[in-house]
């Protein structure tokens, strides 16, 4: 491995690239252009025994990254929020290309190097397919809320038409996307595994599975839960000073937002459909959190069970993940049972919070409880 000689700092924007080189003790700066031939250019002044540092800016740095790597260049590609946090503690008081050129060329030279790793062409694919995909629902989803609201004024037949044309054909394009991620996922047999783990989770089906796969997909198999967590924005945000400043505890959302979006509506749906999550849920309302916290508790425990059983290679199990709160709700119905054999369900005495809760989300009778407790550890 031959030792680096160049190191770069690169400011990339949609059309130019500003870039700003140390080599054998001093500076320079240039501009290239954001195209394959400005790509080709920037290699050549660079070398390929070279060390970079490059902003993740939207999708204008995919290419370039790519490009870089294949010429044999080591990249590293930081969060804009790192980039800019560093920048301000290096005190520059201006803003330019130039000036984040040098502070990325500074950050490169500093701190630790994590180089980049390039995902495959059916990863990268897969995401762009999935982004779309979480597109078109999206502005069915609000094509859908106008017919609505038209067809309650009931205004204009012209319009209402329009819009149930529109739906309709969103509708189509939808499936249109679904499938061409389908047949990306049947041609890479990593992809398709992974996807079958997900899809079979319950509270997820084949469309979360795809927009959550093309989003994780793409990140390193090594990364921890925690680490993924904070990936998605879903970790905790402590914000105290002294003993006058005591804000409550929140998510960052410093983080990947499609993530969130997914997990919630999953959240949602194992909550109802999945008594490990119900119960979870239950326990932590009965310990006084509000509900928006205990399903974002869920939808950190589910991403945490996802994360580990693609990380394995296994399939994912709700019951080991919620295995606790399963636990728990079994102890504590057997307890009462012990205690207060004689007491009828309307009896007010006795009863607990987490009782109550759970009767509510889960109404069934205790002994089918139990039977499907018993079925679950066995």
């Amino acid at each position: 491995m031959q030792p680096i000689r160049t190191w770069a700092g690169i400011d990339v924007s949609a059309r130019t690239v500003a870039v700003c080189r140390w080599r054998e003790g001093s500076e320079s700066e240039k501009t290239f252009s954001n195209d394959e031939r400005g790509h080709r250019e920037l290699v050549r002044w660079l070398g390929s025994t070279a060390r970079v540092c490059v902003e993740a800016t939207g999708v204008y740095h995919l290419q370039l990254a790519l490009a870089l790597r294949a010429a044999g260049v080591e990249v590293m590609v930081v969060n804009p929020r790192v980039a800019k946090d560093f920048a301000r503690a290096l005190s520059n008081r201006s803003k330019s290309d130039a000036v984040d050129a040098r502070a990325l060329l500074t950050y490169v030279r500093r701190m630790e190097f994590v180089a980049w790793q390039a995902p495959g062409a059916a990863v990268l694919e897969l995401r762009e397919i999935g982004r779309r995909l979480g597109e078109l629902v999206q502005a069915a989803a609000g094509e859908k809320n106008r017919l609505h609201a038209r067809n309650a004024s009931g205004v204009s037949t012209t319009v209402i038409a329009d819009v149930r044309q529109h739906v309709a054909q969103l509708e189509t394009r939808i499936v249109r996307i679904e499938k061409a991620a389908i047949e990306v996922l049947g041609r890479d047999e990593a992809l398709g595994k992974q996807f079958r783990i997900i899809e079979k989770a319950r509270g997820f089906g084949r469309r979360t599975a795809i927009l959550l796969l093309s989003e994780l997909a793409v990140l390193d198999r090594s990364m921890t839960t925690r680490q993924i967590v904070a990936y998605a924005g879903l970790d905790p945000r402590v914000y105290e000073s002294g003993t006058s400043v005591q804000r409550p505890v929140r998510i960052s959302k410093v983080g990947n937002a499609r993530i969130r979006g997914i997990l919630f509506m999953n959240a949602l749906s194992a909550i109802r459909h999945e008594r490990g999550a119900r119960l979870f849920f239950a326990r932590l309302v009965a310990r006084g959190k509000t509900k928006m916290q205990a399903i974002v508790a869920v939808m950190r425990k589910l991403l945490h069970g996802i994360w580990t059983a693609l990380q394995r290679g296994v399939a994912y199990d709700g019951g080991v993940l919620f295995a606790a709160s399963l636990a728990t709700a079994e102890s504590s119905d057997s307890a009462m049972t012990a205690t207060q054999p004689e007491a009828g369900e309307d009896h007010p005495q006795g009863r607990s919070e987490a009782k109550e809760l759970r009767q509510q989300l889960e109404p069934r009778p205790l002994e089918a409880i139990r039977a499907c407790a018993t079925s679950t550890t066995t």
